[in-house]
């Protein structure tokens, strides 16, 4: 999937490949408590009625590191989303956290049920509102364009290559739309996009920048960015359609921009995994 400098979406780690790729809600395994995160703000300011009673119960997608510290529910202890739903759960009085991974579909399809609330950097833009409910947005998104390091491709040249995106994300509808890439393959999840890079079977990929930057960071030197679209996508915690909580959520987001804990979230658990690679640097296609 920004204060002075809007945040960015998620990181995702290649393994595990097609292992949460199904379209149906796995079992719940709860993170109890905290887990390692620093709370912010005052607890219990604002209230809810949550689908199960004492607990926040939060859908996710993994893998999604930076975002989540562990490749399954019950091992996760920090990271950005995580955190940012356990700040939402203490200032919500509640003293659990419970996360159930969802497939990327499910979750922007509305299939899903008994949950508060979705963190998995879906974006509101060009979605269909009469399925789920977005709160305010936490973060901004652009899209970024990774390569093969041995690779020599401009934006103009993008349209001439193959390349990969993600199945459920609004980027795959704007690379053939907006960019009329020709060659256009879907995959089901980060981890299949970048091991299709690395293999030859695409020619470069275009998801989220900090998505991009993330695994460009942590491959030690097989891939590079090459450049980015300033998109600005807004991205938000999903709600079930007509929610009463939307409301309440929203109001708990937005405190959490104006008081300076979303920048410091991204900046904890995000950019450290960018490998002193920078957004600001990264040059931007049109």
């Amino acid at each position: 999937m920004r204060a002075a400098r809007r945040s960015v979406g998620p990181i995702l780690l290649p393994v595990l490949l097609g292992l949460y790729a199904s379209l149906v809600l796995r079992p719940a395994v709860a993170a109890e408590g905290y887990g390692q995160c620093r709370l912010f703000g005052q607890k219990a300011t604002r209230h809810i009625a949550p689908v199960v009673p004492g607990q926040l119960t939060v859908l996710i997608n993994l893998p999604a590191v930076g975002e989540f510290d562990g490749d399954s529910p019950d091992s996760i202890r920090s990271g950005r989303e995580f955190c940012l739903g356990v700040n939402i759960a203490y200032r919500l009085g509640l003293d659990k956290l419970v996360l159930r991974n969802a497939s990327f579909d499910s979750l922007v399809a509305g299939r899903n049920r008994d949950y508060d609330l979705a963190l998995a950097l879906l974006s509101v833009r060009h979605r269909t509102h009469d399925l789920v409910a977005f709160s305010a947005p936490y973060a901004w998104d652009s899209y970024g364009v990774a390569v093969r390091a041995d690779a020599r491709i401009d934006a103009a040249g993008l349209r001439g290559v193959r390349v990969g995106t993600q199945i459920g994300t609004n980027v795959t509808t704007w690379a053939h739309d907006t960019l009329k890439i020709r060659r256009l393959s879907a995959f089901d999840d980060t981890g299949t996009m970048f091991t299709a890079l690395a293999a030859g079977n695409v020619d470069a990929i275009i998801t989220s920048l900090s998505v991009v930057l993330g695994q460009v960071g942590a491959a030690h030197g097989r891939f590079k960015v090459v450049g980015q679209f300033h998109e600005d996508t807004p991205i938000a915690a999903v709600l079930p359609l007509h929610s009463p909580q939307t409301r309440i959520i929203s109001r708990i987001i937005e405190d959490m921009r104006a008081d300076g804990t979303l920048a410091t979230l991204e900046q904890t658990y995000l950019a450290p995994l960018w490998n002193s690679l920078k957004p600001s640097e990264i040059p931007v296609w049109h």
